[in-house]
């Protein structure tokens, strides 16, 4: 097989000596303008913020609309989507899919309390997919089957004994899936059905919620995805029953969107969510859930969805997915980014064709139910190919550079500082990912197994995955990073041919004594390669260990270890160790013991440093494809972090 070279030779201009020997860093950062960060101009993916209007138990309710159904999609949506579906391939595509999903729905059993170690959660899950399916068929064409099967699926979990309050996402997940049945299939159903089902959302769901408020739940005012989830659940639950329940429609809705300002602040400055992609995508979509509930229930979200950062919200989303189609899953986060409705919602809220364009290519051909309650068909590739190639997160100490849009051949980094004691964290303060040729080079292997014992307690830095040893960043004497470090990016810049970011690790290291530690990232001019720079100071000799995690092959180069090789899906990455000159590269197998989740494939590319150090720099450079790739001069990060200001 040919070889394939990044990039093609065709187009590849090797940078003049003169601009090479200038950047390292200043020919890259001569160039004032940094590339556009937020969509073209137009968009409307920004939205203002105003001044937050929360409702008061004497006025919430004033403007309920009466009748049902009343919560996401009124009669007046139902036309716009089959107007989609008849004239809109793509729309046609997702209700093929939905039929479908309906079918086999018609075949299984519903759900059972089945508890999978402390959760309830995945019957919740279960139940509230289900009913979404269910539900939107019916309402697009008013077959009763699709309505009986809802109703079997609604008395059964009406039967549970509860929810599973202890974990409360179960109760929230569930309030949301019977109040949607309940508001969606409520003339459908029988008197007695809906006796039934009524009685058990309220019970088993709304008392539960009444409960946690009263007693001052954790979740109620926590700064991520259990507040957005348990809120966002309550609020489409208590608008299902307002009418019927006022008193306690009125002291719920009230609680939780008074609660849900807590979360939504986390989105502050620009969209991005510290717990990592996964649960940026969760928490968004029970949070545009709630939005979209309360703008069809009640005419207004108290202005909670112009609150800052939410409204960039989705730009982060595209950003943090690489060419692959692989996320840059840092923290509790798995790899695939897959369908994400919420864009959808964003794109409408936002008046964004960009949004709408990254939501059909996350959606593929297959959308699911909420894919095509919020679709929108605005937008092409040439919206994302205008957004900026680089970006940085403030809040959550994250960059991300590329070498293009809707090129899945494209060279890639997502790297981070962060903060160790983020909810979902990891001890991976300046890990990174890497793509190119259509291959993920350098990986993080996300979460492991949640029912692990004591995975969210005192054994969770046990972990592997968990463990810096288990990133693709430094470890000093074999321990991890200090739980409760910070590490900001202390420099960013971006410019048309290349950028860098540098992360301020020290605080991860003190325990070990480390007095400085930074590392910084690079894509180059041009946008081929990827340099990675650290710089190490310690009060007293310590072991350093530079690690890459891959599931590529990995040769070391007979000849000279500086040099490593590698392939995999008929592509290559070349990696060059350029100091210190007495390290070289070394490959093992990473074997992680049961009962945490095997990791067959993959390797670990290291430098081990030969002796302890008090004072110490790593450079390697990365290349896609090119064997003989230009190498660039060295310079200090003081130098990035002075040009980067």
């Amino acid at each position: 097989m040919m070889k394939r070279q990044w990039p093609p030779q065709a187009f590849y201009k090797q940078p003049s000596p003169a601009v090479m020997s200038g950047f390292l860093m200043l020919a890259l950062l001569k160039v004032a303008a940094a590339a556009p960060t937020t969509p073209p101009s137009g968009d409307g993916a920004t939205a203002r913020p105003v001044a937050l209007k929360l409702p008061t138990e004497a006025n919430v309710l004033t403007t309920l609309r009466a009748g049902h159904p009343r919560l996401i999609l009124l009669p007046e949506d139902i036309t716009r989507i089959k107007n989609f579906i008849a004239n809109d391939a793509t729309a046609r595509g997702y209700y093929a899919a939905l039929v479908r999903n309906g079918e086999k729905i018609l075949t299984q059993p519903p759900v059972e309390r089945v508890l999978i170690g402390p959760r309830l959660l995945d019957k919740s899950r279960t139940a509230l997919d289900r009913i979404y399916t269910l539900g939107l068929l019916y309402r697009l064409d008013g077959d009763r089957k699709w309505a009986d099967r809802a109703t079997q699926e609604m008395l059964k979990v009406a039967t549970f004994s509860d929810w599973h309050p202890d974990h409360f996402l179960d109760v929230a997940e569930m309030t949301h899936a019977v109040a949607i049945g309940y508001d969606w299939f409520y003339d459908a159903l029988s008197p007695a059905d809906r006796a039934t089902i009524k009685a058990a959302l309220v019970e088993k769901g709304l008392r539960a919620s009444e409960k946690a408020y009263q007693t001052h739940a954790w979740w109620t005012k926590n700064a991520f995805n259990w507040n957005n989830v348990c809120n966002g659940g309550t609020i489409v639950g208590a608008l299902a029953v307002a009418d019927e329940e006022p008193i306690l429609a009125r002291y719920l809705l009230v609680q939780a969107t008074a609660g849900l300002p807590h979360a939504l602040a986390s989105y502050a400055p620009d969209g991005a969510w510290s717990e990592g992609p996964g649960y940026w995508g969760y928490a968004t979509m029970y949070t545009v859930a709630a939005f979209a509930a309360l703008q069809s229930a009640l005419g207004t979200d108290f202005g909670l969805s112009t609150m800052p950062g939410f409204s960039e919200a989705g730009l982060f989303r595209l950003q943090g997915a690489g060419p692959t189609g692989l996320f840059f899953n840092f923290a509790d986060a798995g790899e695939r980014a897959g369908d994400e409705p919420s864009l959808f919602w964003l794109a409408r809220r936002f008046d964004s064709p960009l949004l709408a364009a990254g939501a059909r290519e996350a959606a593929g051909k297959n959308g699911s139910a909420r894919d095509l309650m919020w679709y929108d068909p605005r937008g092409t590739k040439a919206e994302i190919a205008n957004v900026g190639l680089d970006s940085q997160y403030k809040a959550a100490h994250l960059a991300f550079f590329r070498s293009a849009w809707n090129d899945r051949n494209a060279l890639y980094v997502g790297f981070k500082g962060g903060d160790n004691k983020a909810n979902h964290s990891h001890l991976d303060l300046g890990t990174f990912v890497l793509d190119a040729l259509g291959q993920r080079w350098a990986i993080d292997l996300g979460g492991d197994e949640y029912n692990l014992p004591d995975y969210f307690g005192k054994l969770r830095w046990t972990y592997y995955r968990l463990r810096t040893e288990g990133h693709n960043t430094l470890t000093l004497d074999g321990q991890n990073q200090d739980p409760k470090a910070a590490a900001p990016l202390i420099a960013y810049h971006s410019s048309p041919d290349g950028g860098l970011a540098v992360a301020d690790l020290s605080a991860a290291y003190a325990l070990v004594g480390a007095t400085r530690v930074q590392r910084g990232v690079a894509m180059l001019p041009g946008r081929h390669q990827i340099l990675v720079q650290d710089e190490i100071a310690a009060k007293q000799p310590v072991d350093v260990v530079w690690s890459m995690h891959t599931k590529a092959a990995v040769t070391i180069n007979a000849n000279d270890a500086h040099q490593a090789t590698l392939t995999q899906g008929g592509a290559t990455l070349q990696a060059r160790l350029l100091e210190p000159a007495g390290a070289s590269f070394s490959v093992q197998d990473v074997n992680i013991p049961a009962p945490q989740h095997p990791s067959p494939g993959v390797k670990k590319l290291q430098v081990h440093l030969p002796e302890k150090i008090t004072a110490a720099r790593i450079v390697v450079l990365l290349t896609p494809g090119i064997e003989a790739a230009p190498v660039p001069p060295v310079t200090a990060l003081a130098q990035w972090e002075k040009a980067a200001r």
